[in-house]
Protein backbone atom coordinates (compact mmCIF):
# COMPACT_ATOMS: atom_id res chain seq x y z
CA UNK A 1 0.00 0.00 0.00
CA UNK A 2 2.71 2.55 0.80
CA UNK A 3 3.97 1.56 -2.80
CA UNK A 4 0.78 3.43 -4.18
CA UNK A 5 0.19 6.06 -1.72
CA UNK A 6 3.65 7.36 -2.57
CA UNK A 7 3.20 7.00 -5.99
CA UNK A 8 -0.06 9.97 -5.61
CA UNK A 9 2.32 11.89 -3.66
CA UNK A 10 4.89 12.07 -6.35
CA UNK A 11 2.63 12.99 -8.82
CA UNK A 12 1.54 15.93 -7.55
CA UNK A 13 5.37 17.31 -6.84
CA UNK A 14 6.00 16.00 -10.61
CA UNK A 15 2.81 17.28 -12.65
CA UNK A 16 2.58 20.40 -9.93
CA UNK A 17 5.70 22.41 -11.56
CA UNK A 18 4.47 22.16 -15.06
CA UNK A 19 0.94 23.16 -13.80
CA UNK A 20 2.10 26.39 -11.65
CA UNK A 21 4.83 27.61 -14.23
CA UNK A 22 2.51 26.94 -17.70
CA UNK A 23 -0.64 26.48 -16.54
CA UNK A 24 -0.56 29.39 -14.20
CA UNK A 25 2.44 31.48 -15.62
CA UNK A 26 3.89 31.69 -12.35
CA UNK A 27 8.00 32.16 -12.65
CA UNK A 28 10.16 29.41 -11.40
CA UNK A 29 10.84 31.20 -7.90
CA UNK A 30 7.47 31.71 -7.10
CA UNK A 31 6.63 28.10 -8.27
CA UNK A 32 9.39 27.05 -6.01
CA UNK A 33 7.85 28.67 -2.79
CA UNK A 34 4.56 27.12 -4.26
CA UNK A 35 5.88 23.47 -4.20
CA UNK A 36 7.58 23.60 -0.95
CA UNK A 37 4.29 23.99 0.63
CA UNK A 38 3.51 20.04 -0.07
CA UNK A 39 6.51 19.28 1.80
CA UNK A 40 6.45 21.77 4.48
CA UNK A 41 2.81 20.34 5.70
CA UNK A 42 3.59 17.00 5.16
CA UNK A 43 6.80 17.58 8.01
CA UNK A 44 4.98 19.43 10.08
CA UNK A 45 1.90 16.81 10.54
CA UNK A 46 4.19 14.07 11.32
CA UNK A 47 4.56 14.19 15.03
CA UNK A 48 0.16 15.43 15.12
CA UNK A 49 -0.49 12.41 12.61
CA UNK A 50 1.50 10.27 14.98
CA UNK A 51 -0.55 11.29 18.12
CA UNK A 52 -3.82 10.62 16.55
CA UNK A 53 -2.48 7.43 15.59
CA UNK A 54 -1.94 6.68 19.09
CA UNK A 55 -5.30 7.83 19.83
CA UNK A 56 -7.45 6.34 17.54
CA UNK A 57 -5.31 3.27 16.18
CA UNK A 58 -3.66 3.07 13.08
CA UNK A 59 -6.61 1.10 10.85
CA UNK A 60 -8.76 3.51 10.97
CA UNK A 61 -6.54 6.00 10.15
CA UNK A 62 -5.64 4.20 7.34
CA UNK A 63 -8.88 4.65 6.23
CA UNK A 64 -9.08 8.20 7.03
CA UNK A 65 -5.95 9.06 5.37
CA UNK A 66 -7.08 7.40 1.98
CA UNK A 67 -9.92 9.03 1.89
CA UNK A 68 -8.35 12.49 2.26
CA UNK A 69 -5.81 11.79 0.12
CA UNK A 70 -8.69 10.64 -2.22
CA UNK A 71 -10.84 13.67 -1.27
CA UNK A 72 -7.72 16.17 -2.52
CA UNK A 73 -6.93 14.34 -5.90
CA UNK A 74 -10.76 14.42 -6.57
CA UNK A 75 -11.13 17.88 -5.59
CA UNK A 76 -7.69 18.95 -7.33
CA UNK A 77 -9.17 17.27 -10.60
CA UNK A 78 -12.50 18.90 -10.91
CA UNK A 79 -10.83 22.25 -9.41
CA UNK A 80 -11.55 25.19 -11.60
CA UNK A 81 -9.88 27.13 -13.57
CA UNK A 82 -10.62 30.25 -11.71
CA UNK A 83 -9.73 28.74 -8.38
CA UNK A 84 -5.85 29.02 -9.52
CA UNK A 85 -3.19 29.19 -6.83
CA UNK A 86 -5.35 29.26 -3.86
CA UNK A 87 -7.41 25.81 -5.49
CA UNK A 88 -4.03 24.20 -5.99
CA UNK A 89 -2.30 25.01 -2.62
CA UNK A 90 -5.54 23.98 -0.74
CA UNK A 91 -5.32 20.66 -2.32
CA UNK A 92 -1.44 20.40 -2.25
CA UNK A 93 -2.46 20.77 1.93
CA UNK A 94 -5.25 18.68 1.97
CA UNK A 95 -3.41 15.39 0.40
CA UNK A 96 -0.22 15.75 1.67
CA UNK A 97 -1.59 16.05 5.53
CA UNK A 98 -2.89 12.92 4.77
CA UNK A 99 -0.19 11.31 3.34
CA UNK A 100 1.50 12.27 6.85
CA UNK A 101 -1.11 10.54 8.46
CA UNK A 102 -1.02 7.70 6.30
CA UNK A 103 2.90 7.15 7.07
CA UNK A 104 2.39 7.39 10.59
CA UNK A 105 -0.58 4.79 10.69
CA UNK A 106 1.23 2.41 7.94
CA UNK A 107 4.07 2.35 9.44
CA UNK A 108 2.25 1.71 13.01
CA UNK A 109 0.22 -0.74 11.53
CA UNK A 110 3.09 -2.65 10.26
CA UNK A 111 5.28 -2.69 13.17
CA UNK A 112 2.93 -3.94 15.73
CA UNK A 113 3.16 -7.39 14.65
CA UNK A 114 6.60 -7.35 13.93
CA UNK A 115 8.77 -9.26 16.43
CA UNK A 116 12.22 -7.01 18.19
CA UNK A 117 14.59 -9.19 16.05
CA UNK A 118 12.90 -8.12 12.54
CA UNK A 119 11.82 -4.18 12.89
CA UNK A 120 14.72 -3.06 11.30
CA UNK A 121 14.42 -5.57 8.20
CA UNK A 122 10.97 -4.49 8.03
CA UNK A 123 11.38 -0.65 8.48
CA UNK A 124 13.76 -1.10 5.92
CA UNK A 125 10.95 -2.89 3.37
CA UNK A 126 8.90 -0.17 4.65
CA UNK A 127 11.58 2.51 3.43
CA UNK A 128 11.73 0.60 0.36
CA UNK A 129 8.38 0.64 -0.89
CA UNK A 130 7.97 3.97 -0.19
CA UNK A 131 10.61 5.45 -2.86
CA UNK A 132 9.47 2.47 -5.47
CA UNK A 133 6.37 4.54 -4.75
CA UNK A 134 8.34 7.50 -5.27
CA UNK A 135 10.43 6.19 -8.39
CA UNK A 136 6.96 4.88 -10.16
CA UNK A 137 5.29 7.87 -9.57
CA UNK A 138 7.61 9.81 -11.00
CA UNK A 139 8.03 8.30 -14.11
CA UNK A 140 4.45 6.17 -14.71
CA UNK A 141 2.57 9.73 -13.56
CA UNK A 142 5.04 12.27 -14.89
CA UNK A 143 4.31 9.56 -18.64
CA UNK A 144 0.65 10.14 -17.95
CA UNK A 145 0.78 13.44 -17.65
CA UNK A 146 3.46 14.02 -20.71
CA UNK A 147 0.69 12.11 -22.40
CA UNK A 148 -2.36 14.14 -21.20
CA UNK A 149 -0.84 17.49 -21.67
CA UNK A 150 0.36 17.23 -25.34
CA UNK A 151 0.44 20.72 -27.02
CA UNK A 152 1.76 22.29 -23.63
CA UNK A 153 -0.40 25.43 -24.02
CA UNK A 154 -2.20 26.28 -20.92
CA UNK A 155 -5.20 24.69 -21.14
CA UNK A 156 -3.53 21.72 -22.22
CA UNK A 157 -1.07 21.44 -19.09
CA UNK A 158 -4.42 22.23 -16.92
CA UNK A 159 -6.25 18.76 -18.95
CA UNK A 160 -2.83 16.98 -18.10
CA UNK A 161 -2.96 17.84 -14.42
CA UNK A 162 -7.05 16.59 -14.41
CA UNK A 163 -5.85 13.82 -15.83
CA UNK A 164 -2.84 12.45 -13.71
CA UNK A 165 -5.05 13.13 -10.22
CA UNK A 166 -8.09 11.23 -11.88
CA UNK A 167 -5.66 8.48 -12.41
CA UNK A 168 -4.28 9.14 -8.76
CA UNK A 169 -7.99 9.05 -7.48
CA UNK A 170 -8.43 5.85 -9.17
CA UNK A 171 -5.53 4.17 -7.81
CA UNK A 172 -6.38 5.30 -4.45
CA UNK A 173 -10.18 3.56 -5.02
CA UNK A 174 -9.03 0.45 -6.48
CA UNK A 175 -6.61 -0.21 -3.58
CA UNK A 176 -9.73 0.83 -1.26
CA UNK A 177 -11.62 -1.64 -3.16
CA UNK A 178 -9.21 -4.46 -2.68
CA UNK A 179 -9.02 -3.90 1.36
CA UNK A 180 -12.35 -3.28 1.91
Amino acid sequence: MSVLVSTVLMATLVVGPFYLARGLGLGMAKVGLVMSAGPLVAAFAGVPAGRLVDRFGAPGMVVVALAGMLLGCVALGVMPAAAGLAGFMLHIVIITAHYALFQAANNTAVMTDVSPDRRGVISGLLNLARNLGLIGGASVMGAVFAFASGAGEPAAIALGLRVTVAVAAALLLARGRQTA
